[in-house]
């Protein structure tokens, strides 16, 4: 199988592509960075241009209504805003169908969601998660439920494979796991080999991006830090953006 590392991975032909990290309702640092986006592009046009979006839009942040309503909005406006899942945005449709009291949503910032859709909820008391998930299913506009179920995997792009939290290492990228590519941590970040493709992905958070020669790490933290950080790709070569507010 060809490998192939950071340092001599091309992007797409004409196109320039964006790839930005785990946002968790934090709506001021997204739309900064999709300003940025912007300024660049006023700087340096390019051909074409693509956004990609790494997941996990909710939780833990204060706004993850107002994410889910401006990426919405964007796609309605454009075709260059492409969205992947991450594991809380599954975990969110999870609690929706099933109301699980143990999962991602109840114990990994699901009540900073719901109280932005101005739900409270007690992930301690069971009738209050009951009440709590009727009340979301009735705040939710269908849009968002939309949008969350249509969220792809993953995507390809030149010489990257854009996902939310990584591979497992030595299963060809085309036949992934797709609970791995919302899930995997240490098997995939430990493990030097190169891959068909360079990783470019979020998922775990780190205090500054990541850059080894078989992947990217796009997750700092923009809940607790401050800093939403994106990685631009070009006939140029590649840089990285950060927004914070």
């Amino acid at each position: 199988m060809k490998t192939i590392d950071f340092k001599r991975a091309r992007g797409p032909d004409r196109m320039r592509v964006y790839a930005i990290g785990d946002v968790h309702g934090r709506l001021d640092l997204l739309q900064a960075m999709h300003r940025r986006i912007l300024e660049e592009n006023e700087k340096s046009p390019p051909f074409d241009w693509v956004v990609v979006h790494l997941g996990d839009y909710v939780d833990r942040g204060p706004d993850s209504k107002g994410v889910l309503d401006y990426l919405v909005n964007a796609q309605k406006k454009t075709h260059r805003m492409l969205t992947l899942a991450g594991n809380h945005d599954v975990g969110f449709l999870q609690f929706l169908d099933k109301g699980d009291a143990h999962g991602v949503f109840a114990r990994h910032g699901g009540r900073q969601t719901a109280q932005s859709y101005g739900v409270t909820i007690d992930f301690d008391e069971p009738a209050s998660i009951s009440a709590g998930r009727s009340a979301l299913l009735r705040a939710m506009p269908p849009e968002h439920v939309e949008f969350l179920s249509g969220l792809r995997r993953s995507t390809v792009m030149g010489d990257f494979f854009f996902c939310h939290a990584g591979v497992r290492p030595g299963v060809d990228l085309e036949r992934q796991n797709p609970e791995d590519l919302i899930w995997i941590r240490w098997e995939f970040l430990d493990d030097p080999h190169l891959h068909s493709k360079v990783i470019i992905h979020g998922h775990t958070p780190a205090s500054d991006v990541e850059v080894r020669p078989n992947r990217v790490n796009l997750d700092t933290g923009a809940y607790a830090s401050g800093r939403l950080s994106a990685i631009m790709i070009d006939a140029e070569g590649k840089s990285f953006l950060e927004a914070t507010v």
